[in-house]
């Protein structure tokens, strides 16, 4: 019987280790979570157009987050209102890193076309699912 229950505990253990998401999961959905939100703080007029990459192809995804990255500071939020909830996003968003592939990317981030700040950040949000 003891042998039943330890095994019983065992396998429910292991299935709940299986279906947990991994943290580089959870973190990427955080980032796509705060750059969404990011969307509805920013200021989209009068705002400076920005490098904007769209489906980078694989050597390139480096130099595609270093854009994004850069751009991001460039980013004003709409109202003062907002400037804590804005600034603790951004905050979240320069912490994601991506490893560079070794490999040579042709195109440099002023190559991408300009937009506008809320094109950017939904080409950013295509970028992280």
């Amino acid at each position: 019987m003891k042998r039943m229950v330890i095994f019983c505990m065992f396998f429910f253990c292991s299935t709940m280790v299986l279906t947990a998401a991994s943290p580089r999961t959870v973190k990427y959905r955080q980032i796509y979570q705060k750059i969404v939100q990011l969307e509805t703080m920013v200021k989209d007029k009068d705002a400076e157009l920005l490098h904007t990459p769209e489906n980078p192809v694989e050597e390139c995804l480096y130099t595609a987050v270093t854009c994004f990255k850069k751009g991001i500071q460039k980013l004003q939020p709409a109202s003062s209102q907002e400037n804590a909830k804005f600034t603790k996003a951004i905050r979240i968003i320069n912490k994601f890193t991506y490893r560079d592939s070794g490999k040579q990317c042709e195109s440099t981030c002023d190559s991408y076309e300009k937009k506008t700040p809320k094109e950017f950040l939904k080409s950013f949000a295509n970028l992280m699912q």
